[in-house]
């Protein structure tokens, strides 16, 4: 799959020189941890794509995924971002290649629902509204996983949108005619609520 992904970004229309606020230092970039690189928003790539350099930011993660073997549980997360960031810029193949490579196993997948989420995404950029409303509608139905109950960093329960990332294909329904990137905006902030407490 990286090879099929490299071919698709090679045949996309051609980076254009970055402007000066796109510009980094790419030995340092590189040289950051996986949580620094991807994680934080104030370093990695974050800070690019907060600039409006989409193409520069997808180009860095692209470049820092060659360089480093990654975590396999958190690769499919770096193929997302650098998709969305192709996205953003039009370069729809490259990025529906990428979603694909961002895919989870099912046995990983099991009641969370990433991979429907994957598929109303891809359908979004393949102009599918069929496949959206289907990867929305069995989203939507998805049931909070039984004893499901993530705690934050202090390790007190942490509040969380369910189903997940359902507000996001809303946006891309509501937006239809709008490209991925306006799309995506039109998400509204999803309700986050207390998981219920244990018997």
């Amino acid at each position: 799959m990286p090879i099929l992904i490299a071919l698709l970004v090679a045949q996309a229309a051609p980076t254009p020189p970055a402007p000066a606020n796109c510009r980094y230092d790419k030995a340092a970039m590189l040289a950051l941890v996986e949580r620094a690189f991807d994680q934080t928003p104030t370093s990695g790539w974050r800070p690019l794509a907060a600039a409006g350099c989409d193409l520069v930011a997808a180009d860095a993660i692209a470049a820092w995924r060659a360089s480093h073997a990654g975590d396999p549980r958190t690769a499919g997360l770096l193929n997302w971002h650098e998709g969305q960031l192709r996205a953003n810029a039009g370069q729809t193949a490259p990025a529906i290649a990428l979603f694909e490579a961002a895919r989870k196993p099912p046995a990983e997948d099991m009641g969370f629902g990433w991979n429907l989420y994957v598929d109303g995404s891809i359908a979004f950029l393949r102009r599918d509204l069929a496949g959206l409303d289907t990867a929305r509608a069995k989203l939507a139905a998805l049931p909070r996983p039984a004893g499901y109950a993530p705690v934050g960093v202090d390790g007190k329960p942490r509040a969380y949108a369910w189903p997940m990332n359902l507000n996001i294909l809303d946006g891309f329904v509501a937006c239809w005619n709008r490209g991925y990137k306006q799309a995506y905006a039109c998400a509204k902030p999803a309700v986050r609520t207390l998981p219920p407490a244990a018997d």
